[in-house]
């Protein structure tokens, strides 16, 4: 018998990664001493792995192999595999449509990143590269919802978006080879970055995050990813986790080498809310990244002013942004309170949300089956 699906609470899923953050997100979680270390990120409601280096160190915490993320499902404390929980009812949690078209997979990976440093210079693939080069279904566009900045940045935040002043293939080359550092970053502006700023990063175009954002990442389902800065932080990058075990003349051929000034980036990169539809008499929810933006996922905004009911016929991740309150469904009443995650099956029903006094929610979903 196929079980029903219900209200997924989502815990931490901590991740290793090469740069180092991850203060704000201990902080959260109620740490005693919160601290930067090289787990930076939380991988939500994922069933994709991390491709990690052989010298990473595990996570104490960790329930699952290293960006499985572990669940509870309803009112139920025990921790389970997200991948798992899905496969015992996929229609339930994904929809018909959904899983005819994707399989059960949520076909969209979602992290709260809370970078103490710089990342890493880095580009991803399209998804047309990855499936005709890397046998991969899945390329790395991505999108960054900034959540909060760190009261103690000595600097204005920003990110890295593309070459505003492209080098040539060969002039890459070598400044990648020779890691000419002031070579590579004289390509880049610094684009300043607001709370509630969402960008989008095609895949191609080189980037880098800035220190001291609180952000949601949402992203096609992969961690394929360039890395042509090979230090940060006091750790070097292995070859195995620089180029994809591909080699350099490889990866080039994924950079976009186009200038992204800066009205392309407000044109094609900045994407400002616009209205969808209304939720109740005081309650809105706003489009933030739709299919006209990218094929690969979909994110929504809602602004909850007072109790509303909702039945939706899609998956998808929850991230309490502001506010609190109370989701129920069913039996299963889960109290909310901000970066609170939780997924939202297909085949729920109604349920309602009784914010307190407000309540502001990031949604995350897949491409449109």
């Amino acid at each position: 018998m196929v079980p029903p699906a219900q209200l997924l609470r989502l815990p931490p899923n901590r991740v290793w990664r090469t740069y180092l953050g991850g203060r704000e997100l201990d902080r959260l979680s109620g740490a005693p001493v919160p601290l930067d270390a090289h787990f930076p990120e939380d991988w939500i409601a994922s069933t994709t792995r991390a491709l990690n280096p052989p010298d990473a160190t595990r996570h104490a915490a960790a329930k699952f192999a290293d960006g499985l993320s572990p669940v509870c499902v309803g009112s139920d404390p025990m921790l389970r595999n997200f991948a798992d929980v899905l496969a015992a009812a996929p229609e339930n949690y994904l929809g018909a449509a959904h899983l005819a078209r994707f399989g059960p997979t949520t076909q969209v990976l979602v992290k709260l990143l809370d970078p103490s440093i710089r990342l890493h210079f880095q580009v991803h693939p399209t998804a047309a590269f990855a499936q005709r080069y890397l046998d991969a279904p899945s390329g790395k566009t991505e999108a960054y919802h900034i959540l909060a900045i760190r009261d103690d940045l000595p600097h204005a935040p920003y990110l890295y978006l593309g070459f505003q002043r492209p080098p040539t293939r060969a002039a890459l080359r070598r400044m990648i080879e020779t890691q000419d550092l002031p070579a590579l970053e004289a390509c880049f502006d610094k684009i300043p970055v607001n709370v509630g700023d969402t960008f989008i990063v095609p895949g191609g175009v080189p980037h880098a995050l800035g220190p001291g954002l609180l952000l949601a990442e949402i992203m096609e389902p992969s961690d394929l990813v360039v890395r042509f800065e090979f230090e940060r932080g006091g750790y070097t990058l292995p070859e195995s986790a620089r180029f994809m075990n591909r080699g350099l003349e490889f990866c080039l051929d994924i950079f976009d080498l186009s200038p992204w000034p800066g009205q392309r980036i407000f044109a094609e990169a900045l994407c400002s809310p616009r209205r969808a539809r209304a939720l109740g008499p005081d309650s809105f929810q706003d489009t933030l990244i739709g299919p006209e933006r990218t094929p690969c996922f979909r994110i929504r905004k809602s602004h909850v002013r007072g109790p509303i009911q909702r039945h939706e016929t899609e998956g998808f991740i929850g991230i309490v942004t502001a506010g609190s309150g109370i989701l129920t469904a069913g039996a299963t009443m889960l109290p909310l309170r901000p970066f609170d995650k939780f997924f939202v099956p297909a085949v729920l029903g109604p349920w309602q949300l009784h914010p307190s006094p407000t309540l502001e929610l990031l949604e995350c979903l897949p491409p449109k089956a």
